[in-house]
Parts: C-alpha cells; sequence; structure tokens
C-alpha cells in the first residue's frame, strides 16, 4: 500500500545507522539499468482494456513468473517489466529494470512486440 516507501526507507536508515561507513554499504549494492515511469497516453477507459488484452495474449519467452495483479507484470531471472493502467489519469504505466542494458533492451523489446500486437498504432516510448 501506501506506507511501503516509509517503511523501506526507515529500513534503509536502520541498516545505514548500524554501519561504520554508510557509503560502503551502498557502493555493494549492485548496479543495475532502469528506466524512469515511462506512459502511453490514451482515451479514458483505453488504458484497462489495453492492460486487459495484454494478459489474455501474455506470452514471454524466457519468463519466470508473469503476474497479472493491478497490470502485468512479467519477472525474468536478469530484470522485470511492468505495465499497468493509471487509476488516476488515461494512461499505461510502463516501468523496466535489468541487471544490465542488453537485459533491459532485451525486455523492453518483449514488451514492444506485444503492445504492437495488441495496438499497432500506439507510439511506444521507448
Amino acid at each position: 500500500g501506501f506506507d511501503d516507501g516509509l517503511y523501506a526507507g526507515a529500513r534503509l536508515l536502520e541498516i545505514l545507522s548500524r554501519a561504520a561507513d554508510a557509503s560502503a554499504v551502498l557502493e555493494a549494492l549492485p548496479d543495475s539499468s532502469s528506466t524512469p515511469e515511462l506512459n502511453i497516453g490514451m482515451q479514458e477507459g483505453e488504458p484497462f482494456a489495453l492492460i486487459e488484452e495484454l494478459r489474455r495474449n501474455a506470452r514471454f519467452d524466457g519468463a519466470r513468473e508473469i503476474i497479472t495483479i493491478d497490470g502485468l507484470r512479467v519477472e525474468y531471472a536478469d530484470g522485470f517489466g511492468l505495465a499497468r493502467p493509471s487509476n488516476t489519469t488515461p494512461v499505461v504505466v510502463l516501468r523496466f529494470e535489468a541487471d544490465n542494458d542488453a537485459a533491459l533492451q532485451r525486455i523492453q523489446a518483449d514488451f514492444r512486440r506485444l503492445l504492437h500486437a495488441a495496438r499497432p498504432e500506439l507510439t511506444v516510448p521507448f
């Protein structure tokens, strides 16, 4: 819910407060490649219909898990892709994260393929 960010922040502060060198803790974290929040603008009601169609046709080679709660999240061994309808504006929100740039581009290509299969006219922001 809405308190996840507060909890994560408090836990991070707790972990850092126990370390002699907080910067060493942060430097030990793995690097990854990610996108900012990406949006596809649509007409009112269309984002929910598009996500429902994506759920029905979701086929992702190499995916470890496909989660369809509140959208479509595809988990890979080296990253994830997420598409979900916004509850406040008529957009589909997309996020991607991976261990490296090559994996990020591969995951985005999987989502681009699925989006264009559902709506060939879509301008995809990645």
